[in-house]
Formats: structure tokens, C-alpha cells, sequence
């Protein structure tokens, strides 16, 4: 499936055939591109004692994240489509906590963890250069980076200059996703994200999104909702609530939107999983 080009292999993994850490290799092996099927991400869907299931996500690299966002959309309209529930509006459990999600035909809409941890104006030295950042955790680490012009964010050298951040010193040991991003007006930006876990630019991430319109909420440069052009040339659309307490800024009730699509549904041969 394909959420705003953010794509992810999904498995309904509700009799564990896929156990313990062995999704890490999975991830692996199944996301490599021209070797395999090729994602950003594997998801594994599980049973759940409370919410209507729970899920295990692997990056491309094997490594397991507690949130995504755009994939959390995906797992939410595979859940519906394969009958593991029979709601349009049910939760589903990740390392983040638990998912509230609504799908509405080929459109999902996730009710996202809290996000956590806001420090702006950031100053870091990058490639012989002095930049300002922001940072927000939205349910992973984002670093966001302003640029004055969608021209300047289209000539951007994303992989070279997101790889600085994401392995900065700064945000380690966890690393960091760096998201470079053009406020085209109160209620538009332009992104492009490095991502954490794929180790380059993806088309879309959906916690990303996230991350630049709240922080750009923060600095007043935008209000909900906010919709980001993504650099699969579509758009997902974030809603939020902005609470501020004297100098103290906060958000809540914050709400990732937009397609979940099908690519195939297919079987995975045991030749295409080896190293």
C-alpha cells in the first residue's frame, strides 16, 4: 500500500506466524528496492487485548519505530479492507501508544499520539554551515528546517544535508528525521523529508507532516488546518489544536488525513527473502 508515496509492505499477522524479532529481517529482506518487493516499511498486524488490533513497524533498515504516520493510514484502511475490523472508526495499539483511526472509502484519517518535547531555534553546524532548526516528537524525533522559497526547498541536496542532521550529535543516540519545509501561507507548506529507519529522502512522511505545521503553528506562521504538498506531488491534510500558556506552547487533538491505496495484493516467494 501507498499513502501520499510513503509505501509499505502489510501483513496480517494475527497467528504469529512471523514471531519475535524475525520481522526485523523481514523488513529487510522484502523492502530492499529492484531486489524484493521494495517499501519504506513493513507492517505486521497482531491481535490485541483492548483495541481493535495492535501493529509492529519495521523501517527499511530492519529497525523498529513506535510511530508512522502515513503507514498508520495504510494499516488502517488494510485493517478495514481485510475484515480484521468491521468499523469505519476503531483504535489500534503501536509502540507510540493507542491509534484512533476513521476510514472513509479510500481516505484515512488518524487520530495521532501527543507530540512532545517542542525546542525551537536549534543552532547547529552543518556542512560548514550555521542553521537553525526546530524540533518536535511526534510519536518519533523530527528536526525541522524552514527555507525562504519552494525554489530553494526544490534545490535542497536532501540526502547529503538530512544525513548531517539526522546523525548530528545533537540528537543522538536516537538520530533524528529532518524535515526542510516552505510556509506558502497560513494554511499550505511544502516538505521534504529525510527519514530515520530508510536512511534517505522518502516521498511523503506522515509524521514529518505533522511536525512542520505544528512547529510552524508554534512560530504563528500557520493555523489549522494545514495542508502539506508532499514531494509525491500529493497533499495530506494535519488538524490540531493549539494551546498556548504564556510563553508555553502546546498542541492537542492533532489529526493526520488523506489517501491509503492499494498497489497489489500478492505472496511473497521464499527467493525474493534471501540476503
Amino acid at each position: 500500500m501507498t499513502g501520499s508515496g510513503n509505501d509499505f509492505v502489510i501483513i496480517d499477522n494475527r497467528e504469529l506466524k512471523i514471531s519475535g524479532d524475525s520481522g526485523r529481517e523481514l523488513a529487510r529482506l522484502a523492502c530492499r528496492r529492484k531486489l524484493s518487493a521494495g517499501a519504506d516499511g513493513l507492517i505486521l498486524i497482531e491481535n490485541d487485548p483492548e483495541a481493535d488490533f495492535a501493529w509492529r513497524f519495521f523501517n527499511a533498515d530492519g529497525s523498529e519505530a513506535e510511530m508512522c504516520g502515513n503507514g498508520a493510514r495504510c494499516a488502517a484502511r488494510f485493517a478495514l479492507l481485510k475484515g480484521i475490523t468491521k468499523k469505519e472508526r476503531f483504535s489500534f495499539r503501536t509502540l507510540a501508544g493507542v491509534v484512533e483511526a476513521e476510514v472513509l472509502g479510500r481516505t484515512a484519517r488518524v487520530a495521532m499520539p501527543r507530540p512532545r518535547d517542542l525546542e525551537a531555534d536549534i543552532s547547529l553546524d552543518i556542512d560548514g554551515r550555521r542553521i537553525s532548526l526546530d524540533f518536535l516528537n511526534t510519536g518519533v524525533p523530527h528536526a525541522v528546517h524552514f527555507i525562504d522559497s519552494p525554489s530553494g526547498l526544490k534545490e535542497m541536496d536532501i540526502d547529503s544535508f538530512g544525513r548531517a542532521i539526522r546523525r548530528h550529535e545533537r540528537f543522538q543516540p536516537a538520530g533524528t528525521n529532518a524535515d526542510f519545509v516552505f510556509v506558502a501561507g497560513p494554511h499550505n507548506m511544502q516538505i521534504r523529508t529525510y527519514e530515520r529507519g530508510v536512511e534517505g529522502e522518502t516521498l511523503a512522511c506522515g509524521t514529518g507532516c505533522i511536525a512542520a505545521a505544528l512547529v510552524a503553528a508554534a512560530r504563528n506562521y500557520t493555523e489549522t488546518p494545514v495542508d502539506m504538498l508532499t514531494r509525491s506531488g500529493e497533499t495530506l491534510t494535519i488538524h490540531f489544536e493549539k494551546i498556548s500558556q504564556g510563553s508555553v506552547t502546546s498542541f492537542s487533538s492533532v489529526f493526520l488525513e488523506g489517501d491509503a491505496k492499494v498497489v497489489y495484493d500478492a505472496e511473497l516467494w521464499d527467493e525474493t527473502l534471501k540476503a
